[in-house]
């Protein structure tokens, strides 16, 4: 799908211009011109009085994919700290790699001053490290840090990038997959490789049915697999025309690798073309509210809560559990859409993926979305007062009981047990 102007019918009227809301008409001559940021969004089309835009549904040719090489993960970083979930993907990366064969996973770091950053990629699995810098990539921006990744993608053409499905990631990616007309999956849980050209639909009880499938021996496609209808089933996709091929991935769904600082790469310094010109937005100062020092994805311990808890007052139990264990406030969908807590807490399928070394589920019956998040912690303690709450059949310990009274014995003794540790 792509959007065209007619020369012959185009009499410069601009109008077009001032109707496009992502700067991707410009005028040549005397006729306009559609340019790379076009989303094939149609508005200059209703602008034209004389009908000189047209969208085209000619078929896109398929793209040559020997030549494009690599795993690539967008390290993200925010004031100079790398997130958690990029590292995540440089595990996954390696994998993945290692599976299609002579292939490198490399990161891909843009920002100001990040130098300091690319040991650490190399330390969880980067053989290469992309390096874009430039004070006008200090802070992220949808429109600089889009053309800048575009530009590099175009030039270095990798076979696979990874997001993570941050809040920056879910903004970022589909504005370069849209410029680069290729296909992406968002939210994916799981991420393998195999040969052949198909798309199925399969159930969680099920495995991946290739049988009877037009297959080529010759193409390795990513099989990126995520939830859909409501996490009740499990889509596996693939892009097999072009590439490369894009996913963002939750944070706490991969495994990084172990660190090695020994280890050393590949540096390569990525020149670039971006001018203040290309950048619609000023960042004037970031302000950090309270609820994003929430970290659900770092916590190495989470005590969440339910609509078992009752009423917001229930939250205050939560948050002395908590403060006693060390970890942080979680809690479900539903205590959240009551309006209990901050959205921020939420964790789940359309809130934030854990995996701490402990999670408490108070008052929590434990629907597909919910468990979609969570069941994955190295260690799942579930309290509620339903002996047939979906949560036990994930939980590693199970306690049927009124969380008001579990809870503050639970408090209780681990209290005793610190003590007496430290004594």
């Amino acid at each position: 799908m792509a959007v065209v102007v007619i020369e012959e019918k185009c009499k410069g009227c601009k109008l077009c211009i001032k109707a496009c809301p992502f700067d991707a008409i410009d005028m040549v001559g005397k006729h306009a011109v559609i340019n790379e940021k076009c989303t094939a969004c149609s508005q200059c089309i209703a602008a034209c009085p004389f009908d000189a835009i047209i969208k085209t549904e000619s078929e896109q040719e398929a793209a040559d994919l020997t030549e494009y090489k690599d795993v690539w993960v967008f390290a993200e970083q925010r004031a100079g700290k790398l997130m958690n979930v990029s590292l995540e993907l440089l595990g996954e990366g390696s994998k993945l790699a290692a599976e299609i064969g002579e292939r490198d996973v490399c990161a891909l770091l843009i920002g100001d001053d990040v130098d300091h950053l690319i040991p650490e990629l190399y330390a969880y699995g980067a053989n290469k490290v992309y390096l874009i810098s430039d004070p006008l990539l200090k802070n992220y921006t949808t429109d600089g840090y889009a053309k800048v990744m575009t530009d590099a993608i175009n030039e270095y053409k990798p076979e696979i990038v990874l997001y993570g499905a941050t809040h920056i990631g879910r903004d970022l990616a589909p504005r370069v997959a849209a410029r680069l007309n290729t296909g992406l999956t968002a939210d994916c849980t799981r991420l393998d490789v195999s040969t052949g050209r198909y798309v199925e639909y399969l159930n969680k009880s099920t495995t991946l049915n290739t049988e009877g499938m037009e297959a080529d021996a010759d193409n390795k496609n990513l099989k990126q697999t995520r939830p859909a209808f409501g996490g009740n089933i499990m889509a596996t996709i693939l892009c097999p025309r072009t590439r490369p091929q894009m996913s963002t991935v939750r944070p706490g769904v991969m495994s990084m690798l172990d660190k090695d600082e020994t280890k050393k790469g590949e540096l390569i310094t990525v020149a670039h073309k971006l001018s203040a010109g290309d950048i619609r937005t000023e960042v004037v100062e970031v302000v950090k509210a309270a609820k994003e020092l929430v970290s659900l994805t770092d916590a190495e311990i989470i005590c969440s809560g339910g609509r078992g808890l009752g009423d917001p007052e229930g939250f205050k139990l939560i948050a002395e559990l908590a403060e006693a264990v060390g970890g942080v406030v979680g809690s479900s969908r539903a205590a959240v859409d009551a309006g209990w807590i901050d959205h921020s807490h939420q964790v789940g399928q359309t809130g934030t993926t854990v995996k701490p070394k402990i999670y408490f589920a108070c008052g929590i019956s434990g629907a597909i979305q919910h468990l979609a998040g969570m069941q994955t912690s190295d260690l799942i303690v579930a309290i509620n007062k339903d002996e047939e709450a979906p949560i036990f059949e994930v939980a590693d310990y199970g306690i049927v009981g009124d969380l008001y009274q579990v809870v503050p014995a639970i408090i209780k003794e681990w209290n005793r047990v610190r003590d007496d540790h430290n004594k």
